[in-house]
């Protein structure tokens, strides 16, 4: 670790402590505990212990207690998707989302995914919201309708021009809506792909599925909207040829049909002093073919993998509102919340008690969104679970080769622990250093992933 570089531009509150724990005399195993984290950024505590046993003659194989750790803990990576919370393993869960989505695109033996998927028919959609009032933008040509060309970083982007007028309710009401249009969305679409092969919904069942995946994002504007690549399979999935009739084309224009239908709208009834609302997706509706890798297309397998594994760490924190609920409204001035999101999270505190079942309150912080941030059809690929259990399992493996416990059957070996809880976190000078492995371990992994993409590249050259 380089000092210089890491005790830098500390306050000195922080860097005092960051010295203090530096001198400590389990300093070492601290930093090892943070690197097996990944440089977690808000670890969780344990304190405990540990026991192997053969089951036939009772030999203790191994026994581990956080005794001997430093503070008496054991530190483990806290998991949390957020890039806002804990870059590390946002950077994890990032890496199983693509994964996930590329396995559907473009096979993996490894995941129950042939290659052939390659071949079916399939799209990269990005469903959007309608508009609720004129916002401030980049159009494409020309100034915005403030008369500003507006930077890129320019925060006012997205908020409202004429906040008066803004429609706040209908905003939020959408963002909590919007994974009941999404089911509503999908089942129109089976529909439709049935109508254009002259088929029934039952007979559709019996030679062709669709699968999916999809990721949410939140516009500057605080309204949520949908990627989703969308595939058409078998009858069993990935594993099984769609029919003859399917194509990209076929695809395309049941998904657009789908999407304009009025099924395909959630309606919330009239309370008090609020209207009726129907909601449906916005005009902006874009629909791509997903082209194999090296055709020359920007929209190949790993570019949509990548777009949208970077959406799946983020939530509404790109608007100004906060990552984490909200106790009261104070908190808003605290953290010194912009105006638009404020409205936004206002607006769910006022139509909270008309519909108490949508949680609004509780789901502020999210403006209103209560849905999954990455979801998938159960066809389309692996699961996150499996991927999860596949690092678990081979961690294990690497545990039980550094004990001398790999030549044993794990099922002649008793387990027994004792696990609490502990606690969580970093204090100042710990979080300054763990940032730093953080940044270390990232530097690592890009220069890693360089050097492949460059012998791979010689390789076909």
């Amino acid at each position: 670790m380089n000092d210089t570089a890491t005790f830098a531009g500390l306050d000195p509150i922080t860097l005092g402590d960051a010295l203090r724990v530096a001198g400590l005399p389990g300093f070492d195993r601290w930093q090892d505990q943070i690197r097996r984290t990944g440089g977690c950024a808000d670890p969780i505590h344990l304190t405990g212990w540990t026991l192997h046993k053969d089951k036939t003659t009772g030999e203790t194989l191994h026994h581990y207690s956080t005794a001997g750790e430093p503070g008496g803990r054991l530190r483990i990576a806290c998991g949390n998707r957020r890039a806002s919370r804990c870059p590390a393993c946002a950077w994890t869960y990032a890496g199983d989302t693509y994964h996930l989505m590329r396995a559907g695109l473009a096979g993996d033996p490894d995941k129950d995914v042939p290659a052939t998927v390659r071949d079916h028919p399939r799209v990269f959609a990005t469903f959007t919201a309608p508009s609720f009032g004129p916002v401030h933008n980049r159009p494409d040509h020309g100034p915005c309708r403030c008369g500003t060309r507006h930077a890129p970083d320019d925060p006012a982007l997205g908020a409202a021009l004429d906040s008066a007028t803004y429609d706040y309710a209908s905003a939020v009401l959408f963002n909590n809506h919007a994974g009941e249009l999404w089911v509503r969305f999908a089942n129109r679409l089976r529909r439709e792909i049935a109508a254009r092969a002259g088929l029934s919904q039952r007979e559709l069942k019996e030679v062709c599925r669709v699968s999916y995946g999809k990721v949410a994002e939140f516009q500057k504007r605080g309204a949520v909207h949908f990627h989703a690549v969308i595939r058409l399979d078998g009858p069993n999935g990935a594993d099984s040829p769609p029919p003859s009739w399917a194509s990209t084309e076929l695809l395309t224009d049941a998904i657009r049909a789908a999407a304009r239908h009025p099924y395909s709208s959630v309606s919330v009834p009239a309370v008090e002093d609020q209207p009726a609302r129907t909601f449906q997706w916005g005009r902006q509706l874009d629909v791509r073919p997903v082209k194999a890798f090296g055709d020359g297309s920007d929209l190949t397998e790993q570019a949509v993998a990548s777009y949208v594994a970077k959406y799946a760490t983020k939530a509404a924190e790109n608007t100004g509102t906060l990552d984490r609920r909200i106790g009261e409204l104070a908190e808003l001035d605290r953290h010194h919340v912009p105006d638009h999101a404020r409205r936004l999270i206002e607006a769910c505190k006022l139509l909270d008690p008309l519909y108490a079942d949508r949680r609004l309150w509780a789901w502020a912080h999210m403006l209103g969104f209560r849905g999954h941030f990455s979801s998938k059809s159960r066809r389309y690929s692996t699961t996150l679970g499996t991927l999860r259990q596949a690092r678990a399992d081979y961690r294990a493996a690497q545990e039980r080769a550094a004990l001398g416990l790999d030549d044993i059957q794990p099922e002649t070996v008793l387990v027994l622990a004792d696990w609490q809880y502990a606690g969580h976190g970093h204090t100042p000078g710990e979080s300054a250093l763990a940032a730093t492995i953080a940044r270390d371990l990232r530097l690592g992994r890009e220069t890693a992933r360089e050097e492949l993409c460059t012998l791979v590249d010689e390789r076909e050259w």
